[in-house]
């Protein structure tokens, strides 16, 4: 059988359980999600192992989600020290006070009513972009806004996950 397995990802691989669990935690706070990836290894290609992350992602309970969501800053304010996060919320980082007091007046509204933070996949999406996007997604149900979460949460998994198997 012909793979076209990276170095990065031969590399993933053939980590320790324990080195690759705690790789993935990096990519997703959610143990279970974690744990289902983990259990797929070995990954052919690069397509293998987002499909086992989406399938994992589906699969998620409202309190997995709930673990992997508090992973996640509020946009606006990246994990101090954390590259990964400043990265991620680049779009934020050129902002006016104005959309920076708004966004986080925005954040604790959409957070007083769904109970976790407001999580969009900010990689290449502008500060506006943002705004306007926890602008449009409080009028959610519950519901909409879970299913909407878990679509964004596979989005950043795919972005983390082609960071962690690439090319060294």
């Amino acid at each position: 059988m012909t793979t076209s397995s990276t170095p990065g990802l031969a590399r993933f691989n053939t980590l320790a359980a324990e080195e690759a669990a705690a790789e993935l935690h990096e990519v997703c706070a959610s143990a279970a999600w974690g744990r289902a990836v983990l259990a797929r290894r070995p990954y052919a290609g690069k397509e293998a192992l987002f499909s086992a992350s989406d399938a994992a992602m589906a699969e998620l309970s409202a309190e997995d989600l709930a673990e992997a969501m508090a992973g996640h800053p509020p946009i606006g304010r990246p994990k101090p020290g954390d590259p990964a996060s400043a990265r991620e919320q680049r779009g934020m980082a050129g902002a006016s006070e104005e959309l920076r007091a708004e966004m986080l007046e925005l954040n604790l509204a959409y957070q007083e009513r769904f109970g976790h933070v407001f999580l969009i996949c900010a990689t290449g999406a502008t500060g506006e972009q943002m705004r306007d996007a926890v602008k449009a997604r409080t009028g959610n149900s519950p519901e909409q806004e879970r299913e909407i979460v878990r679509t964004e949460l596979g989005k950043i998994n795919r972005i983390r996950l082609t960071r962690l198997v690439q090319d060294s």
